[in-house]
């Protein structure tokens, strides 16, 4: 009775740059014996490869340098796995099931892609017939970078916003942007977001990050920055079980009394704890934070995976992962708002403490069925429970009332769940013809789980009275979104034009996306008008607001009187919004002469979204139909590629998109915060987009590289956010002008500074981006747009894009030893961004700018032995102060100054087997 063996190799890291082929040896060996296995056959089934090991055991192979897993079948032996690293030679140790029915006259080896690996997609990248840039779970190690935004931040063109969960890429938005998983579409975790917050994904469950700066037709075509698709991990090998735990501390959070809401949960889940009515006094949670002494960040989680044989083609690979880890965070400064002038200072928030406590719980279970070499199926299951809880306290003076001293506290708690289910298959149907499908379920809960705000009137030293000018100054705020999305995606390949080395120059694609997003939105706040004078401490509000002050009717002293924003009505304010996209598109590529490669695609998305709401901001004239977008959009893709050595890529891409506004974008309900609002525009139109990418490439070796391009971008209707002629400091987004455009180039290198092969390398990254915007501003479109229902009045008459830095750069540094039972491994990773646009000014008064600085984090992990990893994380190291400033016409004022000091983590690694 026959039986097989396998050994599973990673090899896309060997002779990555050579023009095909890459060479495998070593010597098989019996474990048991340790005895060499001498001139037996085996066979590279997929390949058509024969070869036999010598009379010493020792092997060789010639395999295509992208096939980087190799299957090895031998009866009488059980299944081993062995990955490869730098080295192309392995001696490899077989262990016999019995002994006395060892075959091995035939041996059966297949071959499959592994995406991780920093050399392979390199590989992948040189490869391609598009423009792309890959970061694997290799690399993500390597650097020390815990989850998917710190990987995105170090591609060139990339940054991100401070205290905010956007992706700039090339100076272009949340809005112009989008995620994926595996190819499908992902919600957004926040009301004001249109993409997830990438922070979410714990580097446990990556396998690779693709960053699409250019266009694809086998993308959804809202996009104009860049198509961010996470893959998840997908095992395959012996079984393997870790334990992680970690703790740390942010040091200008442990050096004082550390504050958190009275409600706090310490895992992160709230119930809905929504009051029923207004006659009784129902709040589970008090009014004033709570201390926490020890306010130490904790992290831990279990990751395993096994792969199993299933008759003599199929394997089953499982791989799960759970994890929890919380932070403390701390940040002082100062806010202001400031009108047309510098002295005119409206409000100023002259001392400002935010503490925040975080939490991120986060499962995985990936399930990869391959039933034969031809067919496998793979079953996805994500769930991310992210938390944060912030206490946020403003001292402030109030020049224009007579220097009036105030106290605000706003207690924020929100929690963010995501759940994702995703089926999908791969299947060769043919030699010629393949087929790939998928589809997703998505569901996310955003819930605002009992919002407290207070104003007061500062008396003397913890006297205070209560703000009574607006029944708004102290209320408590619940908001509640849901939002469920299904999708589904299909795709069949055709290969064309085999040539004399049985393969093809040739491909046509189609294929189809479908998407449909529904999102509810709820939101109740109930406003507590104070009457009388009723003196406080700011610490100890709840001693007045509770249950026995709580009066039946209004304006009795000493006493409070509950409302709602709809007076006595428990209604919520709602939005309901829909989309739904059908999209089909055809590609076709061919490659002439094996260096000139050329792929020109359609794709036609159909769109549909719809808003319906009743909301606290009322804009007259304002209807459904006003905020429904109904078009088909046609939207060619073309892709050249200019094999000018074979190590070396001249490409260029050219295609047209459009930018769909969001729900919140659109919806008119007023966001309040503190010192800032939001309200949103259902006359906003969405924006097309054209884009030009050039780039030149160059692959010294396996893994370096080399490259230089340059990018156009115009964009009609483009959307901004501006300042509205309002006494409420509102912020909206309208179609700002005719036009917008943005020019640029990037840099990139990556570079080994020495390398000793086995033993130890020091290598080097660094990227740099230059852009230049303009964007029209007409405030009279505006007011022809909207109805004349929203008055903007722009200070000029064009100006640069919200978000376009014009300078970016990153930069890393690694060292790591490679050999020994004690290997370290240090990593400096520094980021740079110069000063781009927070908001448009408008009525005189000036744009507000983020100002650039530059961040500095340092990572060092050790693997003692094969069981133990240790790694400490040093972050923000330079502690720059975060500022925004307003470009009045006499100068620039500071509206925002914060300091959010240094961090410090040290976590372990343990591997049980």
């Amino acid at each position: 009775m026959k039986r097989n063996l396998t050994l599973l190799l990673l090899l896309g890291s060997s002779a990555l740059f050579a023009q095909t082929n890459v060479k495998l040896e070593g010597t098989l060996f019996d474990q048991k014996t340790n005895q060499p296995l001498k001139e037996k056959a085996f066979i590279i089934e997929n390949l058509n490869i024969q070869a036999k090991t010598d009379n010493k055991g020792h092997y060789e192979i010639s395999i295509p340098d992208d096939a980087v897993e190799i299957d090895l079948k031998i009866d009488g032996y059980q299944t081993i796995t062995q990955s490869l690293t730098d080295s192309n030679n392995y001696n490899l140790y077989l262990n016999p099931i019995d002994i006395n029915n060892i075959d091995l006259s035939t041996a059966v080896v297949t071959t499959s892609k592994n995406k991780s690996s920093e050399a392979n997609l390199l590989n992948m990248q040189k490869k391609s017939t598009t423009i792309i840039t890959n970061v694997g779970s290799e690399e993500l190690s390597r650097k020390g970078l815990s989850n998917a935004e710190s990987a995105v931040k170090q591609v060139a063109g990339i940054s991100k916003s401070e205290g905010r969960q956007d992706i700039f890429v090339r100076g272009l938005g949340d809005r112009y942007n989008s995620t994926l998983l595996n190819g499908l579409p992902l919600p957004s975790n926040e009301p004001e977001n249109k993409n997830i917050s990438l922070s979410l994904f714990d580097s446990d469950i990556i396998q690779s990050i693709g960053i699409n700066k250019v266009y694809n037709v086998n993308q959804y075509g809202d996009i104009a920055g860049a198509n961010i698709d996470i893959t998840s991990k997908d095992y395959s090998g012996k079984g393997f079980l870790t334990i992680d735990f970690g703790s740390g501390v942010s040091f200008r959070a442990v050096d004082r009394s550390f504050k958190v809401a009275d409600n706090v949960k310490y895992y992160g889940f709230y119930r809905k704890n929504l009051p029923n009515s207004i006659k009784n006094y129902q709040f589970k949670s008090g009014w004033d934070p709570r201390t926490n002494a020890f306010p130490i960040n904790q992290n831990y989680g279990l990751t395993g995976g096994k792969s199993f044989r299933i008759g003599e083609q199929g394997k089953l690979n499982i791989f799960g992962t759970a994890s929890f880890s919380n932070k403390y965070s701390f940040e002082d400064g100062f806010q202001r708002i400031v009108g047309t002038t510098n002295e005119n200072i409206e409000v100023d928030y002259n001392k400002v403490k935010k503490y925040e406590y975080s939490t991120k719980t986060t499962g995985m279970l990936n399930v990869n069925y391959k039933i034969n070499p031809k067919n496998q199926l793979f079953a996805n299951g994500i769930i991310v429970n992210g938390s944060s809880s912030s206490v946020n306290e403003y001292d402030s003076k109030l020049p224009q009332e007579n220097n009036r001293l105030e106290f605000t506290r706003q207690t924020l708690t929100q929690q963010n769940l995501l759940a994702v289910g995703q089926l999908l298959g791969q299947h060769k149907i043919s030699e010629r013809l393949d087929f790939d499908w998928g589809a997703s379920y998505n569901y996310m809960k955003a819930d605002m789980p009992d919002r407290i705000t207070n104003n007061l009137v500062k008396v003397d030293d913890n006297k205070y009275l209560f703000s009574t000018g607006s029944t708004s100054l102290n209320n408590r705020y619940f908001q509640y979104i849901e939002e469920i999305e299904y999708a589904a995606k299909a795709e069949m390949s055709y290969k064309l034009f085999k040539n004399e080395n049985n393969s093809y120059n040739g491909k046509l694609t189609i294929g189809y996306n479908g998407r449909n997003k529904s999102r509810d939105f709820r939101a109740t706040q109930f406003n507590f008008r104070i009457s009388g004078e009723n003196y406080v401490s700011n610490d100890n509000i709840s001693s007045f607001l509770n249950a026995s002050n709580q009066a039946s009717l209004e304006y009795i002293p000493g006493t409070f009187f509950i409302r709602t924003q709809r007076q006595f009505s428990l209604k919520p304010f709602k939005y309901n919004g829909d989309l739904t996209v059908n999209s089909g598109y055809i590609n076709y590529e061919q490659t002439i002469h094996n260096v000139f490669t050329y792929t020109l695609g359609l794709r036609v998305d159909d769109v549909l979204q719809e808003l319906k709401w009743d909301t606290n901001y009322k804009i007259a004239g304002a209807k459904f139909k006003d905020a429904k977008i109904d078009k088909t959009y046609f939207l060619p893709a073309l892709n050249l590629k200019y094999s000018l050595t074979n190590n070396q890529n001249l490409r260029l891409s050219a295609s047209k998109t459009y930018t769909l506004p969001q729900f919140k974008e659109k919806a008119p309900f007023r966001y309040e915060g503190i010192g800032e609002n939001s309200v949103g525009n259902p006359f906003l139109k969405s924006s097309d987009n054209y884009n030009l990418d050039i780039k030149w490439e160059l692959f010294p070796s396996r893994d370096q590289l080399i490259s230089v391009g340059a990018f156009g971008k115009y964009i009609n209707n483009p959307i901004s956010q501006v300042l509205l002629n309002s006494a409420l400091n509102d912020n909206t987004f309208v179609n700002a002008g005719q036009n917008a455009y943005v020019l640029g180039a990037e840099f990139e290198i990556r570079k080994d500074i020495f390398k000793i092969a086995g033993e130890s390398e020091f290598t080097a990254g660094f990227n740099a981006t230059v852009m230049y915007s303009k964007q029209n501003l007409d405030s009279e479109k505006v007011a022809q747009d909207t109805k004349n229902t929203l008055s903007v009045n722009f200070n000029k008459g064009n100006d640069k894009l919200q978000g376009a830095s014009p300078l970016l750069l990153n930069a890393d540094l690694s060292y790591k030893l490679l050999k020994g039972n004690f290997k370290p491994s240090f990593t400096i990773i520094g980021n740079y961004f110069h000063d781009r646009i927070y908001s448009l000014g408008s009525f005189n008064r000036g744009n507000i700018v983020e100002k650039g600085y530059v961040s500095l984090n340092f990572i060092s992990r050790v693997e003692i032995a094969k069981r133990w990893e240790v790694k400490i994380a040093v972050d923000n190291i330079l502690n720059p102060n975060v500022r925004r400033i307003q470009e009045n016409q006499e100068g620039n004022i500071d509206t925002r100054n914060f300091k959010k000091g240094l961090s410090m983590n040290i976590g372990a690694k343990y591997n049980i087997f």
